[in-house]
């Protein structure tokens, strides 16, 4: 039990840890930039419904992790001192989201990024916003019921997710035998998985849940839970000031019980509630003052 403990400790807190000081950032770091701009400029995913994504003409994004961060620039304002601080919103892709803050194009990145060792060399993370699992969506006609039926089937993964390793790993020490197609984007796993070029699907399971397939009553989601994918917040590496103020922005959210309603605002309608990894995710990121 103990052992148990302090590993889930270790999970909710890792994340605000940064692997070393490497690249650093001089003290100010982009908080003065926010300041001196009164902008914050914000990395998001265009298809990570129902964490980060976009509708209708106006290309708004929107979603459970789009609305924490817009209260997380509300609490730097108030941080900062500056009432009319702006967002500048800047689309990217899986593959882009990492790159945009290393090169300063954006401050954060609000999506549906899983805390890694190998992408803290890239950059920091805020403490935890949600914790997923790695899920399948299956064809019907593939005949596939649990993880184990996926002997010599196809499964798409997009390509330098954590999903694609979390599906190796498992592959590979259940001796699945299965198929691991990497594809470049969502949309081209969805087709794979639509034309028959492919038996499943494997993503966050509810990324999974807010896609749309040419026929929905063709697939469905398989239990089985692949991996854990705690989510957080993208920041620049080595930038200590403007992680403390996004996690101190993140415990003000917590402790006001602002992310029940945003949870309760895109999860609530399916019948959600927080799960125990969740809740103790918030219930540890409420760090007081």
């Amino acid at each position: 039990m103990l052992r148990a403990a302090a590993a889930l400790v270790a999970l909710v807190l890792g994340a605000g840890i940064s692997v070393d000081n490497a690249g650093a950032q001089g003290p100010g770091g982009r908080l003065n930039s926010v300041a001196a701009t009164k902008i914050v400029k914000i990395a998001h995913r265009t298809d990570a419904t129902p964490f980060s994504f976009v509708t209708g003409d106006r290309n708004e994004p929107r979603g459970y992790t789009i609305d924490i961060c817009k209260q997380v620039v509300a609490s730097l304002g108030r941080q900062l001192g500056i009432q009319d601080l702006k967002v500048e919103w800047v689309p990217v892709t899986t593959q882009t989201r990492f790159e945009v803050l290393a090169s300063g194009q954006a401050d954060l990145e609000c999506g549906s990024s899983t805390v890694t060792l190998g992408r803290m060399k890239l950059v920091d993370f805020s403490n935890y916003v949600f914790v997923e699992t790695t899920g399948l969506v299956v064809r019907n006609a593939a005949g596939i019921s649990s993880l184990k039926d996926v002997a010599g089937k196809k499964i798409a993964v997009i390509a330098g997710t954590s999903n694609e390793t979390a599906v190796v790993l498992q592959n590979r020490q259940q001796q699945l035998n299965a198929i691991v197609l990497p594809v470049k984007d969502r949309d081209e796993a969805i087709a794979a998985l639509d034309s028959g070029q492919a038996d499943a699907f494997a993503s966050d399971k509810l990324l999974l849940v807010g896609t749309r397939f040419k026929d929905q009553q063709a697939v469905r989601l398989l239990p089985d839970d692949i991996s854990i994918e705690p989510y957080a917040i993208a920041l620049p590496r080595g930038d200590w000031e403007l992680r403390l103020a996004v996690n101190t922005a993140l415990a003000e959210i917590y402790r006001g019980g602002e992310v029940k309603k945003i949870f309760d605002r895109w999860f609530g309608q399916l019948g959600f509630q927080p799960g125990v990894l969740l809740s103790a995710a918030y219930l540890l990121g409420a760090l007081s003052e």
